[in-house]
């Protein structure tokens, strides 16, 4: 029963905030009567609730739960002024985001009206080697699971993205280096996403990014990034 009440929650993506009963059961792999009783149940406690169509959508109750016990909470608490401040600078985007499996899962994002294209979502995720926080959390993983990305089916969103792993593995070499990753037109032509890594201790628990317009200005974001994170970074470590 657990089982087959997360494959129904988790139908609901940033691109599928509403859907119907019959395509919960098609994307979760349920007979549809099945499909119909457990969004009954789930609508009666609140987690989904539905629209006048009949069509179903995550409920508020279960965006209270999830929000107020979210393991990331801290973490979003303490990097929001530095955000905040990087934000006031960037005047485009920037967010921050956690290793989660061979993705970047975005917790938090700070946009503008007139910013550029950007494909992030808070509780989005992105593939690992196509974007910038995605490359520094890689670049700092376990070597097991770098060895992983660079040998299995890298996706390419331009002509930009980095796909051949040899490149990659570079890459990453650099990022340890240097201690940021700049990444134009990787997943628009547009845009140009910059990352740098958030520390406690001596690890990598996120990174902080930003993404602004691919043009020769790009690069002169990088010392407030780096400054930004190196605050957020003393911040979780009192």
């Amino acid at each position: 029963m657990v089982h087959r009440i997360a494959r129904v929650l988790e139908v609901f993506g940033t691109d599928e905030r509403v859907v119907s009963v019959s395509e919960v059961a098609r994307r979760a792999d349920l007979h549809v009567a099945t499909a119909s009783r457990l969004i009954e149940q789930l609508v009666s406690v609140g987690w989904l609730q539905r629209d006048e169509d009949r069509k179903v959508r995550v409920g508020v109750r279960l965006w209270e739960v999830a929000s107020r016990a979210s393991p990331t909470l801290p973490l979003r608490e303490a990097a929001m002024p530095f955000m905040e401040d990087l934000h006031a600078v960037v005047r485009h985007h920037t967010q921050l985001g956690v290793l989660e499996g061979e993705e970047v899962l975005f917790l938090e994002r700070l946009s503008a009206r007139d910013a550029v294209i950007n494909l992030t979502r808070i509780a989005g995720r992105l593939p690992l080697h196509a974007s910038s926080s995605g490359q520094v959390l890689l670049a700092h993983a376990p070597a097991e699971l770098q060895e992983r990305v660079l040998r299995g089916q890298r996706r390419s969103y331009t002509r930009h993205t980095m796909t051949d792993a040899k490149v990659l593995r570079a890459r990453l070499a650099d990022i340890r280096k240097e201690g940021y990753t700049i990444c134009p037109g990787y997943i628009d032509e547009r845009a140009t996403g910059i990352a740098v890594p958030v520390r406690h201790g001596g690890d990598v628990i996120a990174a902080l990014g930003v993404v602004v317009p691919n043009d020769s200005s790009a690069r002169t974001v990088i010392p407030a990034l780096r400054a930004a994170a190196l605050g957020i970074s003393r911040a979780v470590s009192h």
